[in-house]
C-alpha cells in the first residue's frame, strides 16, 4: 500500500493524503515516500547529519560525564553546567528516534520552502528547545527537594523504595492511554505534520517544540527512571535510549512499550528490595568527580 503520490495541498498548507490506513503504511513505503522521489538524496542527507549529530552527542557525553555516575540522586551540578550537558544528552538519546518526523518535515519543507534546509534545522532545534525546558524543571525539582534535608531519602534508609517506587510509577505509565496517545503520534507523524504545518523559521521552531511537547508525553516517565538510577550513568542512558529508538521506530513499538512496562516494575521492586544485586546500579557514595 503505498502514498499514492507526493502531499495534496489545502489553502497553501501541505497534507498528505492520509486515511486510517495510511498511517499504517509499511516501511518499505515509507522509505519509498522519504527517499524515492525528486529530494531524496537531501533527505538522505537529513538523515546522515542526524545520525552523526548522535555520534558527536554520545561522544561528548562519554568525555565529559566518565565516572560521574554516583548511582540515584547524583549531584547535578551547577545550573549552566547540568543544562549544557543535559541538551547534549538529549541530542544524543533522542535525535535518532525523532529521524521518521524530521524526514517527513524534510520533505514537505522542500516543497514549501525556499530554505529547507535550515527550516528543518530550526524544527530540529525546537524539539530540543523542548527537551531543555523539561531538563530545567527537572533541574529546579531535584535541588528543591534535596534542600528539603529529608533523612528518608538517604540510601541507608529509604532511597532504595523512594527510587523503586519511581520505576514503578514509570512502569504503570506506560500502559496509560496518555502514554498510548503520545506514543502514536511519534509512530505516525504524517497526519500531525499533514494537520500542523506552519510555514517559515517561526512556524519550524514551532512545528518542533510541539512535536517535543508529544515526546515529553511518551517518554517523560523514561526520563525519570533515569533520575532514579542516575543520571550521569552512561549504561542507562544507553538502555533509555535503546528502548526509546525501540518504542518510536520499530514496528512492533506499541508491543515493545507494554513489555518494557512489565519489565519497570519488576526493577522497580527489584530496586526496593535489593538495590545491591542490580546490574549497573551505582550504589550513591561509591565516589565519583563532579565537573563544576
Amino acid at each position: 500500500m503505498g502514498l499514492g503520490g507526493t502531499a495534496a495541498h489545502h489553502g497553501g498548507v501541505p497534507h498528505a493524503r492520509l486515511t486510517h490506513a495510511a498511517e499504517e503504511i509499511s516501511w518499505r513505503d515509507m522509505g519509498q515516500w522519504y527517499f524515492g522521489v525528486p529530494g531524496g538524496t537531501s533527505r538522505m542527507r537529513v538523515l546522515v547529519a542526524l545520525v552523526a549529530a548522535s555520534l558527536v552527542a554520545w561522544f561528548f557525553v562519554v568525555v565529559r560525564m566518565q565516572g560521574m555516575d554516583d548511582g540515584p540522586g547524583t549531584d547535578l551540578g551547577s545550573a549552566e553546567w547540568y543544562v549544557g550537558i543535559w541538551v547534549t544528552m538529549m541530542a544524543a538519546m533522542m535525535l535518532p528516534s525523532i529521524a521518521p518526523m524530521t524526514l517527513l518535515y524534510s520533505r514537505l519543507a522542500g516543497e514549501e520552502s525556499r530554505r529547507p534546509g535550515l527550516d528543518t534545522t530550526l524544527f530540529v532545534t525546537g524539539y530540543l528547545v523542548t527537551w531543555a525546558a523539561v531538563g530545567v524543571v527537572a533541574y529546579v525539582a531535584f535541588e528543591l527537594v534535596r534542600g528539603l534535608h529529608l533523612g528518608l531519602l538517604d540510601w541507608d534508609r529509604g532511597g532504595p523504595a523512594v527510587a523503586g517506587a519511581a520505576i514503578v510509577v514509570a512502569g504503570i505509565y506506560q500502559l496509560t492511554p496518555l502514554k498510548q496517545t503520545c506514543l502514536r503520534h511519534c509512530r505516525t507523524p504524517l497526519g500531525w505534520v499533514s494537520h500542523h504545518w506552519r510555514n517559515g523559521a517561526i512556524g519550524a521552531l514551532r512545528m518542533g517544540a510541539e512535536h517535543g511537547a508529544w515526546c515529553v508525553g511518551c517518554c517523560w516517565a523514561l526520563m525519570l527512571v533515569l533520575f532514579a538510577v542516575g543520571v550521569m550513568s552512561i549504561t542507562w542512558m544507553l538502555v533509555l535510549a535503546a528502548v526509546i529508538f525501540a518504542e518510536k521506530v520499530l514496528p512492533a513499538g506499541e508491543r515493545i512499550a507494554r513489555v518494557v512496562a512489565v519489565a519497570l516494575i519488576a526493577a522497580g521492586i527489584w530496586v526496593a528490595v535489593a538495590p545491591e544485586t542490580v546490574p549497573g546500579l551505582t550504589t550513591p557514595g561509591s565516589g565519583m568527580e563532579m565537573a563544576g
